[in-house]
């Protein structure tokens, strides 16, 4: 189905190929999982794969790539594009059009499918996806999540025998991650779909691989089984393992799990894990009972509240459309200086929202907002901050040294990898120099590698202990608990839970880092290098089971 004969790919102006000597076969029906570290090549991959590279980015290219025994030297993205998929990391990028299904009829209307196989086509997709509701939207309405569905669901309503997915799940919430994996999954057993997917977040990807690729400084540095990728990672690159992976590791135990199933099975040979306490199993059994993440409800005690002023206060605030239909119902929140405070919820809560209030972008309906300076606000499309044609002409020599960017001063920044690029917009808006109170990102951590995610995680701490508040609006439980010192859980516009993120993230089913699920929550362990601590614990006694 696709095939790399020693290609080798340069972007115009670089010094360095982002492709050396690739020589890659992917069969028919595989699922391939591409990992690797942020800027090593994996979206040049895909990229390449349908002809993107280099009909669109130009640069330069030796080597053959084909797909579906079209040379993409020959043939330029629109031939290939009959047999292929493609989502890549900013979807926001690939809406063209003004309604949701107009969006998805597109690419099917434009290959001359008739009336009634569009319809059906487009009906099925939005059901598999869950975005049924939205058809009838306007696209630039929708949340970053849901313009991602619906970039999915474009590039899969025309049942392509090639899909290439990159970071697919990097903005949706944990139920439509684990949605997605398995839609993927009965493509490739009902249609034979092969599937080409870089992500970050291998846990969510592992157990659904045939294969699995590792890339470093634009070369396949490894290639094969799933579960012998986390084995080479612990060797060659421990940025890749899985937080499962990286627990038992810390624990001297083998081999590395690919699912939170087996990774207790390991922890019980060992005699490990702890039995659960009554209050663990009763959140247990709250999430399963609860199904559907909109129904998920475990009731946590509101946050104390400081006696002094705030830094930004939210005070009964409601965002309400023309239709009646309400963004934000009636939100009180105050953030406190130095805090770290990670706004958490499924697609559509109203994170993002909440976000563009505190900033002035948008106007409450009812209630009022009081802030005591300026709120600096990072989108969830870096690219909307990038005006000039330099990295360097875009931020001050300070602020690219902080970001660890001054190495690519001299590159366009619409050609740097999602996490360099998400680096680069947080330098512009708020560079060490020009710091206000208030920093609110959405979904900062979207094409960042596990170094990057806790690099930024350390920038916002850092950030917080010099007296700036410090608001992360993320759907990665993992970073949330390495940034954030306290949970706001969002449901249809409500603010539902608010607490310590050690309280929040430990013992759930969705919102839960991994090791927390492992766990059961054991002592609020949250981190792979908590999660280990809490073992020898209470291996040794200090704790109760």
């Amino acid at each position: 189905m696709l095939r790399f004969d020693h290609v080798t790919y340069t972007y115009p102006g670089a010094e360095q190929p982002s492709l050396r000597g690739v020589d890659l076969q992917i069969r028919e029906g595989e699922i391939c999982l591409v990992a690797g570290l942020t800027g090593q090549g994996k979206s040049t991959l895909l990229a390449a794969a349908c002809g993107l590279v280099p009909h669109f980015f130009g640069g330069e290219i030796s080597g053959r790539v084909s797909v579906a025994g079209l040379d993409t030297r020959s043939h330029g993205p629109g031939e290939i594009g009959a047999h292929v998929g493609a989502l890549f990391q900013d979807p926001e990028s690939q809406l063209v059009m003004s309604s949701v299904r107009a969006e998805i009829e597109l690419p099917l209307r434009s290959r001359g499918a008739n009336p009634l196989s569009v319809a059906r086509a487009v009906e099925e997709v939005a059901l598999a996806l869950g975005i049924e509701h939205l058809l009838s939207r306007r696209t630039a309405e929708l949340s970053g999540g849901e313009k991602q569905k619906v970039a999915l669901a474009a590039a899969l309503a025309g049942r392509p025998r090639l899909v290439l997915l990159d970071e697919p799940t990097s903005q949706l919430d944990p139920v439509a991650g684990d949605e997605l994996i398995g839609l993927l999954s009965r493509l490739n057993d009902e249609w034979e779909t092969t599937i080409l997917i870089a992500e970050h977040r291998l846990e969510r990807c592992l157990k659904a691989a045939d294969r699995a690729i590792a890339v470093e400084g634009g070369r396949v540095a490894w290639d094969g089984d799933p579960a012998s990728l986390l084995e080479w990672a612990a060797t060659h690159c421990v940025s890749l393992e899985t937080p499962g992976a990286r627990l038992l590791r810390l624990l001297d135990l083998k081999p590395p799990p690919r699912s939170v199933r087996a990774a207790r099975n390991t922890l019980r040979a060992a005699g490990m894990l702890p039995a659960a306490t009554p209050e663990n199993r009763q959140l247990r059994s709250h999430a399963r009972a609860g199904g559907a993440l909109k129904r998920w409800r475990v009731p946590l005690p509101l946050r104390a509240q400081s006696s002094g002023e705030p830094m930004l206060a939210f005070r009964n605030v409601w965002h309400e459309l023309k239709g009646g239909a309400a963004i934000l119902r009636g939100v009180t929140l105050r953030f406190e200086a130095g805090e770290t405070v990670a706004l958490m919820g499924r697609n559509g809560a109203g994170k993002s929202t909440l976000l563009r209030h505190a900033a002035g972008l948008m106007k409450p309906t009812r209630g009022r907002i009081e802030a005591a300076g300026p709120v600096s606000l990072l989108l969830q499309n870096p690219t909307d901050y990038f005006l000039r044609d330099t990295v360097a002409a875009e931020a001050s020599e300070q602020a690219l040294s902080a970001a660890s960017l001054l190495h690519l001063k001299d590159r366009h920044p619409r050609d740097l990898s999602g996490g360099e690029r998400e680096r680069l917009a947080l330098a512009i808006v708020s560079p060490p120099a020009r710091r206000q109170s208030v920093l609110a990102l959405d979904e900062p951590t979207r094409g960042m590698d596990r170094a990057s995610k806790a690099a930024l995680a350390v920038e916002c701490r850092s950030r917080a202990r010099e007296g700036q508040t410090v608001i992360v609006a993320t759907h990665d439980p993992e970073f949330a608990a390495a940034c954030a010192e306290r949970v706001i859980l969002l449901a249809d516009g409500e603010v539902i839970a608010d607490g310590q993120s050690s309280e929040l993230l430990a013992g759930g089913w969705y919102f839960a880092t991994e090791t927390a699920r492992i766990l059961g929550g054991l002592s609020g362990a949250l981190l792979p290098e908590q999660g280990a601590e809490a073992v020898r614990r209470a291996g040794a006694g200090e704790i109760a089971a």
